[in-house]
């Protein structure tokens, strides 16, 4: 599958790299997408990446998935309607999101009536948006995979290559 990964500046270091690496190695492949090519850093300083491609070069036809990983960088995105956009385009797709990565699907009008987590603080914005929100590592709707922090990634991660792997046998 193709996962599309739509980062920032300040995106959290841990929630980029672990499900990037191990979607990766799972065979998928997984294209970051910028605002521009400039160089990113994480929050914490521990990882940077340069995007693949920008949000101008891209339709979200091209891809299988969204993989929103937490930080500051939803936050960031979700101010550009061209990113909005590109995200709503996914509404029939596998979506991944950690931590703040849901406030890109609450500014897309993407979660009500939806079963969702989130870090503590973008709970009470999905509950308002009109989630139902769980204080659980892992919570999947159909095709949409959420978690809450760097803690539940293991669960994260297996639980949307679970849903990854489904989708695909559903296309054999």
């Amino acid at each position: 599958m193709r996962i599309a990964c739509p980062l920032a500046q300040g995106f959290e270091d841990s929630e980029f790299r672990v499900p990037y690496d191990r979607f990766r190695a799972a065979g998928h492949e997984v294209v970051v997408i910028g605002l521009d090519k400039k160089k990113l850093e994480g929050k914490n300083k521990k990882e940077s990446v340069t995007p693949d491609q920008t949000f101008d070069d891209v339709d979200a036809s091209e891809f299988d998935a969204l993989f929103i990983p937490g930080g500051h960088s939803p936050d960031q995105l979700r101010g550009e309607d061209k990113v909005v956009s590109f995200v709503k385009a996914f509404a029939d797709k596998p979506i991944f999101a950690i931590c703040h990565g849901p406030q890109l699907l609450i500014t897309a009008d993407m979660v009500r009536g939806r079963t969702m987590t989130a870090w503590k603080t973008v709970q009470v914005d999905l509950k308002n948006a009109g989630a139902k929100v769980k204080d659980e590592a892992v919570v999947v709707d159909d095709r949409l995979v959420t978690s809450r922090q760097p803690q539940d990634l293991d669960d994260f991660v297996r639980r949307s290559l679970e849903i990854i792997a489904n989708g695909a046998a559903a296309h054999l």
